[in-house]
Order: structure tokens, then sequence, then C-alpha cells
């Protein structure tokens, strides 16, 4: 497909390939190579269908830089895209009832993701709800990536994947994670260790993580992310206390308990309802647009309290141990967004975006970047304003090929990072 820089939001690259798909459970390596592709805008307000007369309200992603002090010249960007699975945009078509039906095809979103993330050109690439891996793979191998990838286990047909520019970073060593083999249901993660070339003392460990989906099961999603603080932490000192960035849709708020757990390093469950750890009921567009307002009789309140009574199970599950009500990880983590500053039309009292997914059901903000000692954030692109949500009706749009919003952010290596020093004294 031609490519007019004219006319275009964003340029990128863009081809095609064929070969057999990883079967679940396993792993994939793709190694990669340049071409060239376009994208273009979107309608729809909130509750009604599109309308090919309607405006469509523009959709523009702007760079946020933030000089650190500390930063050194060593910088790199990660991007993490939650891209919206192909069977999932189709299984669960009620919650898309506002999209125009050619922007959840597969062909056209391919596109689309790939032009974001040409345009972007980060370094390094996270991806969940993956299932055309090897499409994607071929793309971006034109565009100078290489990637491996991570199917879930069970009978879906999802993964994760990293991909990362082969001319900036080395792959060391990788590690996929199936939950299910520790109790805690079919999602997977992965863990890559990356070396700079321009200096090999640069090293870096990413993790690549979609936290189980529902709602209810807070314990298992506290414990997905335990699980894999805990290995990240492993890989980190294996390498000389290489910082680490985790990446990701961690289906948890910047309200939610898990939240709380992640940025403050320690979380005792037993003041939480488990069934409400994640804080994603309270994130259905009338609720967050203020059409209405979540109401708790007393017969639900008396419930959440009983809620409180966790199974020794359930507490093995979130904590790791049965006997222990708190559960700690080692790293010290903070969120690229929350540090660089954004404007308030795009950002919550937090810090974090008002939003990164978007579909009938749901208006709220479940994907992060968080970094660890060892790194700053010195820019991310900003998210997209809430009025301008509101008028687009849902996601995917024209202009984004996924119910997410990639996130990406610029880091930079501290100095002292060379020798290590990114982690506390606390133990999961």
């Amino acid at each position: 497909m031609r490519c007019d820089a004219a006319s275009s939001w964003l340029c990128g690259r863009h081809v095609s390939v064929a070969t057999t798909l990883p079967t679940a459970g396993t792993s994939f390596f793709f190694l990669c190579r340049p071409t060239v592709s376009c994208c273009t805008n979107t309608p729809n307000p909130l509750k009604r269908r599109y309308s090919s007369s309607s405006h469509a309200p523009d959709v523009v992603r702007r760079w946020i830089q933030s000089d650190h002090p500390l930063a050194s010249q060593d910088r790199f960007t990660v991007a993490s895209y939650n891209i919206l699975g192909d069977r999932n945009a189709f299984r669960h078509r009620d919650l898309y009832g506002n999209v125009p039906s050619m922007y959840l095809k597969w062909d056209r979103r391919k596109r689309v993701i790939c032009d974001e993330l040409a345009a972007w050109n980060s370094d390094i690439v996270c991806l969940q709800e993956v299932d055309k891996y090897l499409e994607l793979a071929d793309i971006l191998a034109k565009l100078g990536y290489a990637g491996s990838y991570k199917r879930r286990t069970g009978d879906t047909v999802d993964g994760c994947a990293t991909f990362w520019k082969t001319h900036n970073f080395r792959l060391l060593e990788e590690e996929s994670i199936e939950f299910k083999g520790y109790g805690l249901r079919d999602n997977v993660a992965q863990l890559s260790v990356f070396e700079m070339h321009k200096d090999k003392s640069r090293k870096l460990v990413i993790g690549n993580i979609h936290v189980l989906y529902r709602p209810s099961r807070g314990e298992v999603k506290l414990g997905q992310i335990r699980f894999l603080i805990s290995r990240a932490q492993i890989l980190s000192e294996k390498w000389g206390n290489a910082p680490v960035v985790l990446c990701g849709d961690f289906n948890s708020t910047p309200q939610s308990a898990i939240y709380k757990f992640l940025s403050t390093s320690e979380l005792n469950i037993m003041s939480y309802d488990r069934t409400e750890l994640s804080g994603q009921r309270s994130c259905h567009p009338a609720q967050v647009l203020g059409v209405k307002q979540r109401i708790s009789s007393p017969l639900s309140l008396i419930d959440g309290l009983l809620k409180h009574n966790w199974t020794d199970e359930e507490v093995r599950v979130a904590t790791g141990n049965s006997g222990s009500h708190s559960v700690v990880h080692p790293l010290k983590l903070n969120s690229a967004y929350a540090t660089v500053q954004g404007s308030t039309a795009t950002r919550g009292s937090s810090g974090e975006p008002l939003a990164t997914s978007y579909h009938s059901k749901f208006l709220g903000t479940v994907d992060y970047l968080w970094y660890s000692d060892g790194l700053v954030p010195t820019g991310v692109m900003d998210t997209v304003p809430l009025d301008t949500l509101q008028r687009i009706g849902s996601l995917p749009c024209k202009k984004v090929g996924s119910d997410h919003l990639a996130l990406v952010s610029e880091f930079a290596f501290t100095p002292g990072t060379k020798e290590g020093n990114n982690t506390t004294a606390s133990t999961i």
C-alpha cells in the first residue's frame, strides 16, 4: 500500500507473510528485518450509532517531554499496547455496538496498529492480546524489529509478544511464564533481558503481561502480578541489578488496591473485598461520564463486608502463603505516566491517564508502564482527552486500531545504573 505522508496522520511500513501459528502454551521467536502504508480519522457520539455524515473528532497524541536532572544520554523508548485480539473483537461484539464494522475488521486494524507503531518507532514494543503474531512479526521485521511470542494456555488463541529494534538492543535472556502452572489461570507473561549495543554495561529487564480480566477474581490478578515481579527481580539480580520496566494490561484501575500494591510495594489483603481489588466495577462509561451513579444498597454493603472473609486458598493465591495476609514485592516501582505530568484533560488525580481503554461497558485506565530505580522517564505520549473519546463513542476507531490506547515512554538510565542498585530490602 502506498503512503502519502502529506495526507496521512501516521506513516508506517507494511508487508505480509505466511507460516503456521504456535500451539497453546508455546513460545515463538521471530527474527526480523523494512516498506510502507498509512491510516486516517473517526465518528460517533456515546449513545448513537455511526453515521457517515457525522463529523469525525480528531485523535491527536502529543509528546510530553520531562527533563530530569539525573537523566543520562543513554535513552530508549518503550511502547505497551493491548491490540484487541481478532477473535475477541467478534466474540464480544456486544462491547462494540458503537463501532462501525469496518473498524473491527482485522485487515484494517492491522494496518492502523502497525502505522501507529511505525510512527512512534519505539525501541521496545510490548503487545498484548496478540492472535495474529506472524502477520505482525513480518510487518515489524520490515521496520527492523525482532520479536518473541508467548501464547496463552488453554483454548484461547491470543498471547503476549515482545519486539525490539535489533540495531539498538541485543537479547541476552528471555523467560516465558505460564501462570497455569502455579494455579493462576491461563494467562501468560514474558520477561526479556536486553543489552544496549552502544554500551554493553547498560542492561535492562522488560516484563510484558496481560493480567486476568475477570473483575471478581482479584486474588488471581494479585497472584499473577506478584509472581511476575518476583521473577523480574531474580533476572535483575542475575544481570547485575539491571533496572526493570513492566509493561502491560494490568486490568486494574489507578484507584484500586492492586495499583496500591504496585506503587507502594505492599498490601494487606484483609482490608479489601477480594472481588473489588481491581476497581474495574466503577468504570462503566455512564458512571465515568456522570450519566448515572453506582448505588450501593444496605444488602450489598453487608455482602461486601462478608466478602472480606477470605478463604485460605484465596489468601494463598494472592500472597503465595495461606498463613500470610500481607503481600510485599521487592522492587521500588513508579508509573511513567504518573511521573511525567500531563494535562487535566487527559489525566486524573493520580496523574495516570483518565482512560486507556474504551468500549460500551468500560471507560478507564488499566494499562501502565512501571519502572524501577535506575531509570527515569523523560517523556510520554499523552493519551486522548475524555471529551474526544466521548464524541468518538467507542474504540477502535479510524485512527486507533484497538479498544485500548498504546502507552509510549522514553526512559533514561540514571548515574550508577551500570553498577546496579534497583532493589529494596523487601521480599516476596
